[in-house]
């Protein structure tokens, strides 16, 4: 098993300074290997840290540790095959600090990150680094939401400047980390645009994407912010049906936009995998049949494959190429919720049948671990797509409506998204209570 660290780990304050130096001078990059036994004596919870090695045939391990040490030098894995023979590019759904521990991921082959509300409300409430800087901005004045902002905000320019040179090297179609405008803007259109526009003004990076969810009153907001320059990533998208009304609302804000050099505002599309397949098991189990028993776990990867069919459908002919000549990059589609939530499932269930050419897969610890440790490259996501519309076509017949499955997981995944802001903001108010900062 192996920890990933560096040789000398800067203090907080100095984490950030130390992502701006050339690439000469960051901190060399080492994975250290242990026994299960040895590692566990040695790593705590609050700095990331990745394990590996084969020999031992322990899966490689992504989590927060205090851990520095000294091993062999980063190899190459899965994840570099995954982009370079089969083009879809590896993010990591997390981002904790301090946010130079993605560098031994950036290594190992991750070309992006992706927060949300629950990632920050973990990172935040679980870790003692964010109190520095929040004492000084509530000590200045600012009340716990701005605080909130402030902190994820310096996460967020931190993680971008990391990514840089990928988004570099990749003439901005790749490096790009995401956060997400407030959850509770989810049914305002007007206001998750202001959100949007805010956000990117005050991240102030080329790499950043403004999140976006792909509810109704939103899709239009995804529009608007496209038109003005915004580059955007689309968030809990779980239907073929808004999918495709997501898709045109990005073709429509290129139109709309009047910019003559399209190719550096672009768009991921994130549709949701492993909780499709969490809601309509239970649909299935209450058939009960043998026919509806034996789809279970084939819902998520289905209709995911057929997401593929009609982003392939969509960005061609005349309209497409007419943007294409303005520099006009696809929408990708990023796979997202890729963690199995069922133990009896694979563990890459949501990940190996997913590859395919200019995709994303964003993977949380647990998706990426599996995958490096015994993932397979080779592509997948359009290997059988008959059997995906059979599959589809017959969970129609059984009674499931995709339509409401749709619904009802949007609204559950805003709902979601939304607790766990507000537990953080509750979270920081009894922080700086407890240190006799601030009161509402």
């Amino acid at each position: 098993m192996a920890t990933i660290s560096r040789l000398s780990t800067p203090s907080h304050a100095a984490s950030v300074s130390s992502t701006l130096k050339p690439r000469s001078a960051q901190p060399k990059i080492l994975i250290g290997f242990y026994r299960s036994s040895d590692f566990n004596a040695k790593v705590s919870s609050s700095k990331l840290a990745v394990r590996s090695n084969p020999a031992l045939r322990g899966p490689l391990v992504v989590k927060c540790s205090n851990v520095d040490g000294n091993g062999t030098p980063v190899k190459r894995t899965v994840l570099h095959d995954l982009y370079e023979k089969e083009g879809q590019s590896p993010w990591y759904d997390n981002l904790c600090r301090p946010v130079t521990d993605l560098l031994p991921l950036i290594a190992s082959g991750v070309r992006g990150v992706t927060s949300n509300p629950a990632i920050f409300q973990k990172a935040i409430s679980s870790s003692n680094a964010y109190n520095d800087q929040f004492r000084e901005l509530v000590q200045s004045g600012k009340d716990i939401e701005a605080a909130y902002w402030d902190l994820v905000v310096k996460d967020i320019q931190d993680a971008c400047k990391l990514f840089e040179p990928i988004y570099d090297q990749t003439n901005a179609a790749d490096g790009y980390v995401s956060v997400e405008v407030s959850p509770r803007l989810a049914d305002e259109t007007k206001g998750t645009v202001d959100a949007a526009k805010w956000l990117h003004k005050v991240v102030d990076r080329r790499n950043v994407y403004i999140k976006i969810p792909a509810t109704a009153a939103c899709v239009p907001s995804i529009k608007d912010a496209i038109s003005l320059g915004i580059s955007v990533n689309v968030t809990l998208i779980f239907s073929l049906s808004r999918y495709e009304a997501v898709i045109d609302a990005y073709l429509d804000g290129l139109e709309a936009s009047g910019l003559n050099d399209l190719s550096k505002v672009t768009s991921v599309a994130s549709f949701f995998v492993s909780r499709v397949d969490t809601l309509i098991d239970k649909k299935l189990e209450k058939i009960g049949t043998p026919e509806a028993l034996d789809l279970r776990g084939k819902a998520a990867v289905a209709q995911a494959a057929l997401a593929y069919k009609l982003y392939q459908k969509k960005f061609s002919g005349p309209r497409w190429e007419a943007l294409v000549k303005k520099g006009a990059k696809k929408q990708r589609l990023l796979w997202a919720s890729t963690s199995v939530k069922n133990p009896a499932y694979p563990d890459t269930l949501y990940v190996a049948p997913l590859i395919g050419p200019d995709t994303v897969s964003t993977m949380p610890d647990q998706a990426l671990q599996a995958f490096i440790d015994h993932g397979a490259v080779s592509r997948t996501i359009d290997s059988n797509v008959s059997e995906a519309e059979g599959i589809y076509s017959a969970l129609e017949k059984l009674g499931i409506d995709w339509s409401d499955v749709g619904t009802q997981l949007e609204l559950e995944g805003v709902d979601s998204f939304k607790k766990s802001f507000d537990s953080l903001l509750d979270t920081l108010q009894e922080k700086a209570n407890s240190l006799k900062l601030v009161s509402l």
